[in-house]
């Protein structure tokens, strides 16, 4: 079996289409199907069936493109390893939510540039369930989600926890709150809130405090952006859910929540047995997370 051909197996795989390979990769959609056909042929088994109007993998095609990750990843190692010392630099793709971003990767950077890695960064935000498919793309996924929410199993993803971050309330400075240290859910019933759009880490932790109280919050705006968000509630135009790290606006003040946990956990997601060059970064960025997390 064909290295090139076990990479379109999967890219299948993760991008879910014949089309979506061709565009992924510059081919006709004819020469995808012709090139997987080959690889069914060598396999000596189906690999892909009808599902509708769509085909998906069959059992024995899924069970290929384990083999197939575990194989991609020897090749880019080695790979990886005869370009270090060529160049003496070996290079990664990391994509993070903007806040994370913000928070951890100027210190990530430093740390993989010293260690003669050229990291290459991209914004990618996205709902925690879909943040996976981003490995079609980039060696590294940094994502976040609930901590009530059980992290992902999937043998095709390798999950490193980085942190946990608690969320707070803020509220404008000239807030009747604003002279409390803590607050009670209860105390914030009649407010009106600003938050993230729904799907979203964070929106959905300020669900699953109401599943938990039985207050339903009154959310008047939603927003993508934190400062924005931050922005509004210092206008005095609602209170917010923000991660603790994330707060900056001097027009805004942050109030523990009391008798809840809320907190958002950070997770880096690689394929299983990554190149060196991408576990190192993997472990710049669990680092400098373990630093910030110790910042009050």
């Amino acid at each position: 079996m064909e290295v090139r051909r076990l990479r379109l197996l999967r890219e299948f795989a993760d991008r879910g289409s014949i089309g979506a390979v061709a565009d992924a990769l510059h081919m006709t959609p004819s020469a995808v199907s012709q090139q997987l056909k080959v690889l069914a042929e060598e396999a000596g088994v189906a690999l892909l069936e009808p599902d509708g109007r769509r085909i998906r993998l069959t059992g024995a095609g899924q069970a290929l493109v384990l083999r197939a990750d575990d194989v991609i990843a020897a090749v880019e190692r080695a790979q990886d390893e005869m370009a270090s010392y060529r160049s003496g630099h070996a290079s990664v793709r990391l994509a993070m939510f903007p806040s994370g971003a913000s928070l951890l990767l100027p210190d990530v950077l430093t740390r993989a540039k010293s260690s003669g890695t050229d990291a290459y960064a991209f914004h990618l935000d996205v709902g925690y369930a879909e943040a996976a498919t981003a490995l079609a793309d980039f060696d590294i996924v940094v994502t976040h989600r609930d901590e009530r929410m059980p992290t992902r199993t999937d043998p095709r993803v390798a999950v490193t926890e980085l942190m946990r971050e608690p969320l707070d309330v803020i509220v404008a400075r000239t807030s009747d709150l604003a002279a409390h240290r803590r607050v009670t859910v209860s105390e914030l019933a009649d407010r009106d809130w600003i938050s993230v759009l729904g799907g979203f880490p964070v929106d959905d932790v300020l669900q699953s405090i109401s599943a938990l109280t039985g207050v339903a919050p009154r959310v008047t705006q939603r927003m993508l952006d934190f400062a924005t968000i931050e922005s509004l509630v210092a206008a005095d135009h609602g209170i917010a859910l923000m991660p603790r790290h994330a707060a900056r606006d001097p027009g805004v003040v942050r109030l523990e929540l009391k008798g809840v946990r809320a907190a958002r956990v950070y997770e880096a997601l690689t394929r299983p047995h990554p190149r060196a060059a991408i576990a190192a970064v993997v472990d710049d960025l669990a680092a400098v997370a373990a630093d910030v997390a110790r910042t009050p």
